[in-house]
């Protein structure tokens, strides 16, 4: 069979450049001639024509759409599919199918081979559909099939992917994507949203909204995209602000540079006109000099009014590097925390990165059954959720088929493989226990001594012990600087009481739950 390659895929049959009829081909020792090739084609057509008459339409175009007839030695039937899941599939489910049709064209075949070719590796079969390549401008929807997923239509003018810059000073890159726009937003993540916003939007007014802005949460919940979000609209509102955009460890690695440099002072001076400063990532900034540097800079900052924008993975007061006037320097603006995912939020990120990827390609869909697989499955992040959508697009381009349920697990199962147990956090118990008994985290971690705030900083002590890995010292430390004899008190006073309280044995056992689900 003739090979055709990327070039020439990217043209309709009809246009595609003309082959030498005359030009000679060189062909492998046991690679079927021309004349073998098509006739392997030619029954395989009768192959695929029984295949679809037993499996139905459905499994047929879900799983043999792609199923190239290859070649056939006398006793093995060669055939190729484009990628590796779908091999794996046929495979696993329909080998005894594929070879009882494949014996009645194929006679003396024993058994069927399936390998993954190359892209561009098989010219597209004779009386088959063509599907050429697709692009945005050139393509019209078609028309939806009933109860499909309808995602919100995101047609979106991103910026182009760079930096930002102050003096020569280049920032950490910027991610295009990460814009107001496609940022999706739930009740877990409305207040840093609208606080990212408000300091978008004022930055460069006589009246700035929060100075500074702290944003934290768990890795993949969306605090880099709002930083970024943040820079990228400052930006289109005047493109001469001055924005540096830097992750902590660009901020360490600058300040070294000048150090070896023997130029601390150029590097200081390079902050004094920005407008604004996004610093992700706070809790890798390490080393003595390195964080004397950032606490001078960000304290002239502040007392020059400019604006100053954090992310962490913690809140000011868990970071246990930072000073004391830092710390609460810090917290003097908004600090806003990024929540997990609810079930509610985790589909509308399927949808809106569902409708991203329609704007590029508006055949491709996702069934809803489809998007609560995905949403009731991963639960982690949204970046999870970002990659199986990735996946599933790329599949389909493959397929060019309606992505099935069954099709969906097999595509992402090394994702739900990789989906552990959530590993529950100090943080996530600070914040039950806060809920739960109407206290705030503040006097959890506070010196208060009331027992409306003992019991249940007692009863979060306890959790932290079952349910983390952190010693007793660093459990002690993470309630507000405590001695670690005061967790072992605490912890020996909860299980004496449940061992006779029932009603206080089943709070904790709710809060569990809670957590673990959480």
């Amino acid at each position: 069979m003739q090979a055709i390659s990327k070039a020439e895929l990217s043209f309709p049959a009809s246009e595609r450049p003309q082959r030498d009829a005359a030009a000679p081909r060189v062909e492998a020792a046991g690679t079927p001639a021309a004349g073998q090739s098509s006739g392997t084609e030619g029954k395989g057509a009768k192959v695929r024509a029984t295949l679809k008459a037993r499996l139905g339409d459905d499994i047929y175009s879900s799983w043999f759409n792609a199923l190239e007839f290859d070649s056939f030695d006398g006793k093995t039937v060669k055939v190729s599919v484009p990628v590796k899941f779908l091999r794996k599939w046929i495979q696993s489910h329909y080998m005894d199918e594929l070879l009882m049709c494949c014996k009645s064209e194929f006679k003396t075949a024993e058994s069927v081979e399936v390998s993954v070719r190359q892209p561009g590796g098989v010219a597209p079969r004779a009386g088959a559909p063509e599907v050429p390549a697709l692009k945005p401008r050139d393509v019209a929807a078609e028309p939806r099939a009933l109860g499909a997923f309808e995602p919100v239509r995101a047609n979106v003018v991103r910026p182009v992917a760079g930096r930002t810059s102050v003096d020569g000073f280049e920032g950490s890159p910027l991610d295009p994507h990460h814009t107001f726009e496609t940022f999706v937003v739930g009740a877990s993540n409305r207040m840093a949203h609208a606080g990212a916003i408000q300091v978008a939007e004022t930055v460069l007014t006589d009246a700035p909204a929060f100075n500074p802005l702290y944003l934290y949460s768990s890795v993949g919940l969306g605090k880099t995209h709002l930083l970024q979000a943040i820079a990228w609209e400052v930006k289109r509102r005047a493109d001469n602000a001055q924005v540096l955009y830097l992750t902590a460890e660009r901020f360490r690695y600058q300040f070294v540079e000048a150090l070896r440099s023997q130029d601390p002072a150029s590097f200081k001076e390079k902050f004094r006109g920005i407008n604004i400063l996004l610093i992700d990532d706070l809790e890798f900034m390490q080393g003595e000099k390195t964080e004397q540097e950032f606490d001078h800079i960000i304290n002239a900052l502040l007392d020059g009014g400019r604006q100053v924008v954090v992310a962490s993975a913690r809140h000011p007061a868990q970071i246990e590097r930072l000073n004391e006037r830092m710390r609460s320097r810090l917290q003097r603006g908004l600090v806003a925390e990024i929540g997990g995912f609810d079930y509610e939020l985790r589909m509308r990120v399927v949808e809106q990165r569902v409708a991203e990827k329609r704007t590029l390609d508006p055949g491709f869909e996702l069934s809803r059954e489809v998007a609560e697989i995905l949403a009731s499955r991963l639960t982690e992040s949204g970046r999870e959720l970002e990659g199986a959508v990735n996946r599933l697009y790329l599949t389909w381009q493959h397929m060019r088929a309606p992505i099935m349920p069954d099709i969906a697990e097999t595509v992402v199962r090394d994702l739900f493989q990789g989906v552990e147990p959530r590993r529950i956090k100090i943080e996530d118990i600070l914040r039950i226990i806060s809920r739960h008994f109407g206290v705030s985290k503040g006097d959890l971690l506070s010196q208060r001594r009331h027992r409306s705030v003992v019991w249940p900083r007692q009863i979060g002590m306890y959790l932290a012990k079952q349910l983390t890995h952190r010693s007793l010292p660093e459990i002690g430390r993470r309630f507000g600087n405590r001695d670690h004899t005061t967790v072992l008190h605490a912890i020996r006073k909860i299980e004496g009481v449940i061992a006779d309280d029932t009603s206080l044995r089943d709070e904790i056992d709710d809060l569990k739950k809670l957590l673990s689900g959480h």
